[in-house]
Order: structure tokens, then C-alpha cells, then sequence
């Protein structure tokens, strides 16, 4: 199984859409800049434990599960 930036993206992307978040809403509630979360989901850029950490305390969910979906929809 190989990491995909991608794929990353999309699973944080379909998750605010599924909360019903803007880009806005979501990088102000996990206090990261709104143009990072943009770069994250289009996969244009890797993001560190950390971020992914305070993306899923936003997301209200524990970055296990965060991870755990992202490992689901890797191939």
C-alpha cells in the first residue's frame, strides 16, 4: 500500500462536504489556513501528522479514524 496525497485530499474533502463545511469554516476550526487546506485536499501537497491531527479534531472525529478512512480508500 503506498501513501497518495490525493486520495488524502479527497477523503478530508468528502468529509466536510458531508458536515456541510466550507474550506472556511473548517481550516478556521482547525486553525490552519484556509489556502493549506485547499493545497491539502487537491493533493498538491503532503500534510503533517499534526495538521491531519487538528483536520480531524475539526472534523470531530479521532485522527485514527481519520487515517483509518484514508487507509479504506487506498488500493
Amino acid at each position: 500500500m503506498r501513501y497518495d496525497n490525493k486520495i488524502t485530499g479527497y477523503v478530508i474533502r468528502e468529509l466536510r462536504l458531508k458536515r456541510e463545511l466550507t474550506q472556511e469554516v473548517l481550516s478556521g476550526l482547525a486553525g490552519i489556513p484556509r489556502s493549506h487546506l485547499a493545497m491539502i485536499e487537491s493533493g498538491r501537497i503532503n500534510p503533517k501528522i499534526d495538521t491531519l491531527w487538528k483536520i480531524a479534531e475539526a472534523l470531530g472525529m479521532k485522527l485514527s479514524e481519520l487515517v483509518g478512512q484514508i487507509e479504506a480508500q487506498t488500493k
